[in-house]
């Protein structure tokens, strides 16, 4: 398989994972959600999905180059990262299950930061292997900073 066909696969894959968590956060978003107290600093709604689908697409970009190099003398390295990669990704679904499918900021809160530190991991190991792969980590792991920091306020007003 040749590197822009890993590419289109990851961030095909990373487009999925996004269309399935909206399905969860969709209802919620609609009746759960604008019930709730958030802070002053709350982003507009409209601006979630091309942030997100702006951060998938890089993702899978930043994926499909670390696996191109599964082939070379750093395979095992490929591997770890990629394996990374996959939690990171499955955390980032879950937190919106948490969040929004069970409503709960709390466990939600506890989760991101587990994710935030598999993404921090990935973009490490991504940047060991291919630079530009760790260079396009880098905004989502400021966006989910800030997630971090908007779930830990929302939890925090609405206790």
């Amino acid at each position: 398989m040749n590197k822009y066909t890993r590419i289109l696969v990851l961030v095909a894959t990373c487009l999925v994972v996004g269309y399935f968590s909206s399905l969860v956060t969709q209802e919620s978003v609609n009746t759960w959600f604008p019930t709730i107290n958030k802070p002053s600093f709350n982003p507009p709604g409209w601006l979630f999905a091309p942030v997100w689908t702006a951060l998938y697409i890089m993702m899978g970009i930043a994926g499909g180059l670390v696996w191109h190099e599964i082939n070379s003398p750093r395979r095992e390295e490929v591997k770890k990262a990629m394996l990374f990669f996959a939690i990171q990704l499955a955390l980032n679904a879950l937190w919106s299950y948490l969040f929004f499918g069970l409503k709960n900021p709390l466990l939600a809160l506890i989760e991101i930061f587990l994710l935030w530190l598999l993404i921090y991991e990935t973009y490490a190991k991504f940047g060991k292997i291919n630079k530009i792969s760790g260079y396009l980590f880098v905004p989502y792991l400021l966006w989910v900073s800030f997630a971090t920091v908007l779930n830990a306020s929302i939890w925090w007003l609405n206790q």
